[in-house]
């Protein structure tokens, strides 16, 4: 039983975080025209992605807790990194959780969160979210280190590189519409 559900929670894990990054992505794309094709198509897909990604990732917080839980009670061997780094990693990807339904609800209940809070501040807790979750990826969330960390490293970095450019075209749009 420990088994497959290790087995359940690594693959919503593996399913989880390339759904994530699409979410983060699409939700980079959604609000900024410039991008033109991109933008269109970000529009199209961003909400089903961020639905099914939130989906998968409550998956895998459950049988998380679960399989947290076989090797607390030592139904299964501990890790091969120490207690504390199990638990930390464990925080971590519980602050990442806590932060992506943070973002979920500022988008679905955004009369919640008045001023300063707005839906828009709540709905970026999205990006601390992902980031949470990457850090919690890559401490302890693969055995794949070979292959998953040269991975995550130029992904993310194209993250970084498009929310910086969306980020330098609505600061450009904004400074045209003050001067015009």
């Amino acid at each position: 039983m420990s088994q497959f559900v290790w087995l359940l929670d690594r693959g919503a894990a593996l399913v989880a975080y390339p759904v994530l990054y699409l979410a983060v992505l699409t939700g980079a794309l959604y609000n900024t025209e410039s991008f033109g094709v991109l933008h269109e198509a970000a529009q199209r897909i961003h909400i089903e992605l961020s639905v099914l990604a939130m989906i998968v990732t409550l998956l895998h917080a459950g049988l998380g807790i679960l399989d947290a839980w076989f090797v607390v009670s030592g139904q299964v061997p501990a890790p091969a990194y120490s207690m504390p780094y199990f638990f930390g990693g464990i925080t971590v990807g519980g602050g990442a959780l806590l932060m992506l339904v943070v973002a979920v609800l500022g988008f679905t209940d955004a009369k919640r969160f008045q001023q300063p809070w707005g839906p828009r501040v709540v709905h970026s807790f999205a990006y601390a979210g992902f980031t949470f979750g990457t850090v919690h990826a890559a401490a302890i969330g693969t055995d794949l280190t070979g292959l998953i960390r040269p991975l995550l490293g130029p992904s993310v970095a194209f993250l970084v590189y498009v929310l910086l450019l969306r980020l330098l075209m609505l600061r450009k749009s904004s400074s045209n519409t003050i001067s015009t």
